[in-house]
């Protein structure tokens, strides 16, 4: 029987996997095995609200071991760290425990097709200072270390008698910073009824570019800003930010702007490992992938953010994970299969917390681009992360999720407060 990798159980790793399993994996046509170095899948769009509290993963993350059992394929817990494409060989780190003690050794793997969805990470540009005294959100594990600190800086206001505001200082406005400003904003009102009454934000979005979200329509990023002007957030364009030290951002002209919590959420690459397996990468460490999103070897993939094939978005993810369930199907069968993958932009969507959202969609139902705001974006913005568990679980276990989401908001706090 043939096996089909998959590594990186991100929005299209785990979509493909859970397609490949329910197509091939239960009809045992192959053998369909999903590798991440994590036991629980959080969707990356959600990762700004996990760093303010908003979403808790330890009740909405899904586990990778029950996912494999309701789709039909196999999860192996492990870290990538050696290729041998004439092998077809994978080597997987052994894993430790929290005091350093080996739980497994290494572990080698044998496919007949790879793909690899790796996703990114937040691309520094070798900016001084960055990597060692900036929060980066690429990870749950990043998040939840932003959100500790949050809390902890929180508390530490509580107990002052004279407390002063509580700077927040954030680089990179593309979605994810403006996102973050906006549910930090939110964030606030939440913590001063749990007893932060004197808690108050000063926060501070900063961009290189002459406007934020450069990726979108110039009249949803006009929008997004005046929306975060109301919020009370500082927004600064043409911002560039030259170095990092502990408690400050120092931009081009020396200026320094200090704040108790620096973020950096500017940019995207593919992680450096990913040039050391002797697949053809661009500059930005991404694969370089053909029409078909194989790599420079002919029985490895990619797709997501890993390979340079479309926009780092979630939908082109997973356009590119209905597109190659197609594709290894037919591989798998010895079908043919000649047609390219072709990215459909469908739109944006930018959440501005709670209660709010700006986009532009596209498609058959707009002509150009139809621009969406307020409840009714916010509403769209959510569905997309319905969408996504529905690949994963199928209506009925998403319908008792979205149940017990209600159920969770009615007896717990607001944000996670722990």
């Amino acid at each position: 029987m043939k096996r089909i990798v998959i590594v990186g159980g991100g929005a299209g790793g785990l979509e493909l996997a859970c397609r490949l399993g329910r197509s091939l994996g239960r009809k045992h046509l192959a053998q369909v095995l999903l590798i991440d170095q994590h036991r629980q899948h959080v969707w990356k769009p959600l990762l700004h609200e996990v760093a303010t509290g908003a979403f808790n993963p330890e009740l909405g993350g899904a586990d990778y071991l029950n996912l494999a059992r309701l789709n039909g394929f196999q999860f192996v817990q492990g870290r990538l760290t050696e290729l041998d494409k004439e092998q077809r060989q994978l080597t997987l780190a052994p894993s430790r425990d929290g005091k350093g003690r080996f739980l497994s050794s290494n572990q080698h793997l044998t496919y007949d097709q790879l793909v690899l969805a790796v996703g990114s990470q937040s691309a520094d540009f070798g900016t001084k200072g960055v990597a060692e005294h900036a929060f980066f959100l690429d990870s749950p594990e990043q998040a939840n270390v932003f959100h500790d600190h949050l809390l902890a800086r929180i508390q530490a206001q509580t107990l002052t008698e004279k407390p002063e505001r509580l700077r927040i200082a954030i680089v990179g406005a593309g979605a994810t910073g403006v996102e973050l400003s906006a549910e930090l904003n939110s964030a606030e009102r939440v913590f001063r009824r749990y007893g932060a009454h004197h808690l108050s934000l000063d926060l501070t979005l900063l961009e290189a570019g002459p406007r934020i979200l450069p990726a979108l329509n110039e009249k949803i990023a006009a929008k997004a800003q005046r929306e975060l002007n109301k919020l009370g957030v500082k927004v600064r364009t043409s911002a560039k930010v030259v170095e990092a030290t502990k408690d400050a951002f120092i931009l081009d002209g020396d200026e320094r702007l200090e704040a108790g919590l620096l973020v950096w959420a500017a940019g995207i690459k593919g992680a450096d490992w990913l040039t050391t397996l002797g697949l053809e990468t661009s500059r930005r460490n991404q694969f370089v992938v053909n029409e078909q999103l194989r790599t420079s070897d002919e029985h490895i993939y990619a797709l997501g953010d890993c390979c340079d094939a479309a926009p780092p978005r979630a939908q082109a993810a997973n356009q590119q994970a209905i597109y190659l369930d197609k594709l290894l199907s037919a591989l798998t069968k010895s079908e043919a299969f000649d047609h390219p993958f072709q990215y459909k932009d469908y739109g944006s969507l930018v959440s501005l917390a709670e209660h709010s959202a700006v986009g532009g969609l596209m498609g058959s139902l707009a002509k150009g681009t139809l621009f969406v705001e307020g409840h009714l974006a916010r509403w769209m913005y959510i569905s997309l992360y319905r969408k996504h568990q529905l690949a994963l679980f199928g209506f009925w276990r998403t319908l008792g999720l979205m149940i017990a989401d209600k159920l969770n908001g009615w007896v717990r706090p607001r944000l996670k407060l722990h």
